[in-house]
């Protein structure tokens, strides 16, 4: 059995969390890749590593003395060495940092150093080979990421290695230039790590203990999910379910996989598990509950638009030629609906109206913001007879109409449009419905 464990920010940020994550390790020697983030926050009102040094490279641009802001991001990182009795100094590493801040090396070489310090600290505390990833995660000279040649760098240098830990979040170019993924991209590190050597599991240890079936703010102690699939898990995340980074998915799914996301307060829980598929059923018919607002619908009237041929293609040219996103488009024989993104289509409102009007001379046009899109996402779905009527009778016992209903082709997820003074009550009305009462 071989593991690839990738700890987050608030997993690591003293250590106090440092020796959770070590004992966490030892107790299975399977635990043989580690992958850390930057320290995250110790409390409420404190600062990330990765933002300090945001601030303190910030300074180093400006021309102003940035020792002190670098002497805080030193101390913190002191203060976990001494707290883990380690015989070990970043002193030289913050000389180079220091020299590297004042040739300004770049944002992206400064916000990778969390992750690269924590590294070296892991690497120490747990006796591991300590492999920068600067020399196996490549990326090209325009910026984007090389997966082949990442994978493999990799898979040669971790063959040769029985323990290692790897930080997160970045990479280079050939030139030796540092990059970094967006901002929570160390849940993608992992998983290039856990397709390079071929893991049999890949932990993803966070604050959580998994995903949950419906947003803790909206709805009192959701229930956990213990099994999801790769799609359902897609269908959640586009709908603002953010537990992992969504590019993590991509690398272990092509190799199969499982994703098993952990709690490091929490080690006992089982957390979940992200698999391809699964013959498992569901305990609830849905498997989770997602949403989020600030869309905006326009409504095309015209007679006997289903007889006019290319009528939707030039519609929807026209938000193409505005560089708007459609997210939903329902229809019936003398209407289409277009949802879209509320922000996106405000800036160039007037402009695609009056594109419309050009290109297909509707009856009349009809527009409503503040809406919001709900994702009811399950496999069990697909074997439930009746779940849009339960869906609908859920939401009319809560007094709450419904805009849009958009049903995939996978029967996988139902997509259902509110009022953004609805969402709430309609989230909690469909997991009262679906998993209070186990309809």
């Amino acid at each position: 059995m071989k593991k690839v464990v990738k700890f987050g920010g608030s997993s690591l940020a003293s250590a106090e969390q440092f020796k959770k994550v070590g004992n966490i390790i030892h107790q299975d020697e399977s635990r043989r890749y580690v992958v850390p983030s930057a320290p995250g926050k110790r409390f409420a009102a404190d600062t990330k590593v990765t933002d300090m040094l945001y601030g303190c490279y910030a300074a180093a641009e400006e021309g102003e003395d940035f020792s002190e802001k670098l002497a805080e991001i030193r101390e913190r990182y002191q203060e976990i060495i001494d707290g883990l009795n380690l015989d070990f100094s970043l002193d030289k590493d913050f000389e180079v940092i220091r020299s590297e801040f004042e040739r300004k090396a770049g944002r992206d070489y400064a916000a990778s150093r969390g992750e690269f310090l924590n590294g070296k600290i892991m690497a120490a505390y747990l006796g591991y080979q300590f492999v920068d990833a600067a020399e196996i995660v490549r990326f090209n000279d325009d910026g984007s990421f090389n997966d082949e040649v990442t994978n493999e760098l990799m898979s040669e240098r971790l063959s040769q290695l029985e323990h290692a830990v790897v930080p997160g979040f970045y990479g280079a170019k050939a030139d030796g230039t540092v990059v970094t993924f967006s901002r929570g991209g160390s849940d993608v590190s992992g998983s290039l790590v856990a397709l390079a050597v071929g893991a049999d599991l890949y932990e993803n240890w966070t604050d959580v203990s998994g995903f949950l079936i419906a947003d803790p703010r909206i709805v009192k102690n959701p229930k956990a999910i213990e099994t999801i699939t790769y799609k359902e898990l897609r269908e959640l995340s586009y709908m603002g379910a953010s537990v992992l980074h969504e590019d993590a998915i991509f690398p272990v799914r092509k190799a199969g996989i499982p994703i098993n996301i952990r709690n490091t307060n929490a080690p006992q829980d089982k957390g979940t598990l992200i698999v391809e598929g699964t013959c498992r059923q569901p305990r609830y018919t849905i498997t989770g509950i997602a949403g989020t607002d600030g869309f905006a619908s326009i409504t095309i009237e015209k007679a006997m638009m289903n007889s006019e041929v290319g009528f939707c293609r030039k519609v929807l040219q026209v938000f193409e030629e505005n560089n708007v996103s459609i997210e939903h488009m329902p229809s019936g024989i003398d209407t289409m609906t277009i949802f879209v993104n509320k922000d996106a289509f405000e800036e160039r409102e007037q402009k695609i109206l009056a594109d419309i009007h050009k290109a297909v001379n509707p009856d009349h046009i009809e527009l409503e913001s503040n809406l919001a899109l709900i994702a009811v996402v399950g496999r069990g779905m697909r074997s439930t007879r009746g779940t849009a009527g339960r869906i609908f009778s859920a939401l009319a016992h809560a007094h709450i109409n419904v805009k849009m209903i958009d049903q995939g082709s996978s029967e996988l997820n139902i997509i259902i449009g509110v009022r953004h003074e609805d969402f709430k009550n309609a989230i909690r009305a469909l997991y009262e419905i679906f998993v209070l009462t186990q309809i």
